[in-house]
């Protein structure tokens, strides 16, 4: 039966991974993921798992060699952090282009400079363009349910792409919480082995050049564009078969808290939520009717989703923790995928964005209620006085 443990994210990815039962594994170390692949290195060293583990020389090769392994026909694992998560970049198109469903471990953390080390979503939101699977998860257990669920999503024959399953580098990766870890028969029961379409083979021989023809990429860009439009229904069958098996209770893409007569909001993804939710129960006793929505995969992006939540809003305040500099809303990333969102709805909330939590700041939670004014005040004006406000630094 299924059993209850304290595990950090790490060591939740790690028996994610292993329930999955990985073929072949690639590690390279950079802080804070390093200890998902400590732990997966102990499993197949004392025989609790049994998968080629190979240590790269750097993250391009990592994911370079999990390619290789995919394309084989293995189920191939491997992850990063940070900088180490941009210096493959060279690699993930040609991932997603040659439909290799190799999942990716990511634990967050902030780019050079300022180089840190605190978590911060710019490193894995630097890829979203990329054409892999991109979605975060809330505790130590989401970590290990999306591992199964990604690679359940990602190997489907109507999908064949990568995963990257996100998670806050310390607040969720190094912080240990209670997590039913199922058994390896319902791991089983909702994952089956994975079956490549088109493994390479010495018997069957195929080539592709590892250069096209202009007229060949625009047909091969449309195939991954087309695929995107499957997804969804994917994600929402997959997920609906894991709360069943698991016992478990996702919303397919968003999970949303205290939203049923909320007037005002936060958007908000990753491990922040959990300190956002606790004062969004606070702020209820004061009367104020606030709520959240929180992604569970930003790639696909949740639009139909997202407008029918807030429909009826009045303020939406999303809370960036990733950078994009010179951007539209000159704040993150989020903020102009939910304004595109919300464009088609008659009576749109308005929408403001909050640059916190960058460089592994906490978002405390005064601060969550100084937003929560912000928007009411939206509300009430029907209209935001700046597009992005940087928490802790207003009013200095």
């Amino acid at each position: 039966m299924a059993q209850e443990k304290m595990l950090t994210g790490c060591s939740a990815a790690a028996t994610g991974a292993k329930l999955a039962e990985v073929e072949v594994i690639c590690s390279y170390p950079i802080r804070p993921y390093t200890a998902i692949m400590m732990e997966l290195a102990k499993m197949v060293a004392n025989g609790e798992l049994k998968a080629e583990f190979v240590h790269g020389e750097g993250e391009h090769a990592q994911v370079s060699i999990v390619l290789g392994a995919s394309a084989a026909g293995a189920r191939a694992y491997t992850g990063s952090s940070g900088v180490g998560v941009t210096y493959a970049m060279e690699v993930y198109s040609p991932m997603s282009g040659g439909r290799y469903p190799v999942q990716m471990a990511i634990a967050d953390r902030a780019l050079d400079p300022p180089g840190d080390f605190g978590s911060e979503h710019t490193d894995a939101m630097s890829t979203r363009g990329q054409g892999w699977l991109l979605g975060w998860a809330r505790t130590p257990q989401e970590v290990l349910d999306n591992t199964l669920i990604g690679y359940r999503i990602g190997e489907d024959q109507k999908v064949m792409l990568p995963q990257m399953t996100c998670q806050d580098g310390y607040f969720l990766s190094h912080i240990a919480d209670k997590v039913n870890v199922p058994e390896l028969a319902q791991a089983r029961e909702f994952l089956p082995p994975f079956k490549s379409p088109h493994p390479l083979s010495v018997a069957c021989p195929v080539s592709h050049s590892p250069q096209i023809r202009p007229d060949q990429g625009a047909p091969m860009d449309a195939q991954r564009a087309a695929v995107y439009t499957d997804v969804p229904k994917i994600i929402e069958k997959a997920t609906a078969e894991y709360n069943k098996i698991m016992g478990r209770n996702y919303d397919p893409f968003l999970e949303k808290y205290k939203m049923d007569d909320a007037e005002i909001a936060f958007f908000i993804q990753g491990a922040h939520a959990n300190t956002c939710m606790k004062e969004i129960d606070k702020m209820r006793k004061q009367g104020v009717k606030v709520g959240m929505i929180r992604p569970r995969w930003i790639i696909p992006w949740p639009t139909q989703y997202l407008a029918e939540a807030c429909a009826g809003l009045k303020a939406l305040g999303v809370i960036e923790t990733s950078t994009c500099y010179g951007g539209s809303m000159r704040g993150g990333n989020l903020a102009p995928e939910v304004r595109a969102s919300l464009y088609d709805l008659d009576d749109r909330p308005v929408v403001t964005s909050f640059m916190g939590g960058l460089g592994g700041e906490t978002i405390w939670p005064e601060e969550f209620h100084s937003m929560a004014k912000v928007l009411t005040q939206a509300a009430k004006d029907k209209r935001a006085s700046q597009y992005t406000y940087w928490v802790g630094f207003e009013g200095k």
